[in-house]
């Protein structure tokens, strides 16, 4: 299956997930999905107000919040903070992590299965039920490492 058709499969099954958890399915909210499913950039809420407004010309900053809130709070979205002032958006596709330019700030998802056992040693070695883990790697990417920003 190639990538436009992978991605309007995700989209349905977003919209699908949407209406199951009785979220309201807005042109908005369904363009907001669209834009986090194809981008695939990590975007903060301004980036889709400004890859949207163009559309949605009546849309406020506070609509994508609003909107990415609700995402949030059904499951879909993961609300990311590295530190600075701005969060950044991810469509929750399945468990990944994150690798992080030091120099230009691109992110890039990355797959890592070993993980997945470290929930139940933390949980044997602590007591603790584990509901939740997050992991960054830092470093420079190609592009970076190519034009020497080292």
């Amino acid at each position: 299956m190639g990538g436009a058709a992978l991605h309007k499969e995700s989209i349905q099954e977003a919209i699908i997930h949407l209406k199951n958890s009785g979220v309201r399915i807005t042109p908005q909210r369904h363009a907001i999905i669209e834009y986090l499913i194809e981008s695939q950039s990590h975007p903060t809420a301004d980036e889709i107000y400004k890859a949207l407004e163009g559309k949605f010309p009546n849309m406020s900053v506070a609509t994508v919040y609003n909107n990415l809130r609700a995402l949030r709070e059904v499951g879909m979205v993961k609300e990311l903070t590295f530190g600075d002032s701005s969060s950044r958006f991810d469509y929750v596709t399945s468990d990944h992590y994150h690798i992080i330019c030091e120099k230009c700030g691109r992110m890039t998802d990355f797959h890592y299965d070993g993980l997945n056992s470290i929930h139940a040693l933390v949980e044997k070695e602590t007591g603790y039920s584990v509901t939740n883990h997050r992991m960054e790697v830092y470093g420079v990417c190609p592009s970076c490492k190519e034009t020497k920003l080292l």
